[in-house]
């Protein structure tokens, strides 16, 4: 396999990490022309040295987005939040092929990003191990037909928790992950099951899929990363321990693969289990899934309030149960609009957050 340039965008987050350590195991394979990091200046100064890029900067400095992908062969876009759209964009305009773990890129730019990607013929890889398994299932081929898409939730840590016992749980619970080891916003989504609704939005665009053919189930052992239903009544699986080291390197060695990750002893997992999602329980899966099928800049606006209620709770100034009232606040309170620009979407965006701060100062 010939070596591959990669530019890595959001390089010490968790999964910016796991590239790296994907890189350090296959250096014969793999290499970094750019490091951008948010704002951890050690943490990027370590990797510095290690991998020697030509361009390593925090986000604050970065002197043109186009410039960070001139030389890489695979945009490997690990940011988080709204601000990768950005990255995501500025990536496909380069004509690079994109590793995407940047799940809002989707989420707030479908419509774009797609666009974009059909009219420079760019590939998206998907990095979410949710979105790798379906990708995987359908033979590396996002345009394969299927009849029904199938995400996986572990449920998170408050699956069997009622209403009154949610109002009293804290970030350190809510942190708490059963299976997976993630970054702080994203174990947080998971625990509201927001993140799913999220997945559901990208499974449309990834694969050009209507919210009837796409569903969500409850796997808490978190082994069967997703299924397709196809025509004929069969059904596809991938199957592997809770590890993103696999989804990683699999988007960058797309479409050969490398040694990577233990295989599963089915043997030793014994019985998998699978149970309805419960909606009514945790209302952020529901306001996601009606903002995706609203289209527009809702789906911006309930990200934007989502990143802001979060980061309060995450801080202490409000509970589990205030993140979806803050979320649900802003979507009654901002009309959605066309989102025919990154200008409009960037201004939701703005308009969301302002919101989300108003209603939890009040």
């Amino acid at each position: 396999m010939k070596m591959k340039k990669i530019a890595l965008i959001g390089c010490t987050g968790s999964i910016g990490r796991q590239v790296a350590e994907v890189v350090r195991s296959h250096r014969e394979e793999f290499c970094f022309t750019t490091l951008v990091a948010g704002s951890d200046r050690a943490g990027l100064d370590a990797l510095q040295r290690e991998f020697s890029p030509k361009i390593a900067c925090l986000a604050a400095d970065i002197p043109s987005h186009s410039a960070l992908f001139s030389d890489a062969d695979v945009a490997f876009i690990a940011s988080g939040g709204f601000a990768g759209l950005r990255y995501t964009l500025a990536a496909i305009e380069e004509g690079k092929t994109v590793a995407l773990a940047n799940k809002e890129s989707l989420v707030c730019g479908g419509e774009l990003v797609t666009r974009a990607a059909k009219k420079k013929g760019v590939d998206i890889v998907p990095v979410d191990s949710e979105h790798s398994a379906l990708f995987q299932c359908l033979g590396m081929k996002r345009d394969a037909p299927f009849k029904k898409l199938i995400l996986t939730a572990s449920g998170g840590p408050f699956l069997h928790y009622n209403s009154q016992i949610l109002q009293n749980v804290t970030a350190a619970d809510a942190l708490r992950h059963p299976t997976w080891k993630m970054g702080a916003k994203i174990t947080i989504d998971s625990a509201t099951l927001l993140n799913k609704g999220y997945e559901v939005i990208e499974a449309k665009w990834l694969y050009g899929a209507e919210f009837s053919q796409i569903q969500a189930v409850v796997h808490p052992e978190s082994i069967v990363h997703s299924l397709v239903l196809f025509e004929d009544g069969a059904m596809l699986a991938q199957l592997g321990y809770p590890d993103m080291k696999l989804p990683i390197q699999l988007a960058l060695t797309y479409p050969s693969r490398l040694p990577c990750c233990e295989a599963v002893d089915l043997a030793e997992v014994g019985t998998l289990h699978f149970e309805r999602l419960p909606e009514e329980k945790f209302p952020c899966y529901g306001l996601a899934i009606a903002a995706g099928k609203e289209g527009g800049t809702a789906p911006t606006l309930l990200n934007g309030a989502a990143e802001i209620a979060v980061q309060a709770f995450l801080q202490g100034r409000i509970g589990f149960l205030k993140i979806a009232e803050t979320i649900e606040g802003v979507l009654s309170h901002i009309p959605s609009e066309r989102a025919d620009s990154y200008g409009t979407l960037s201004r939701a965006d703005a308009r969301a957050r302002e919101e989300a701060r108003r209603l939890i100062d009040g």
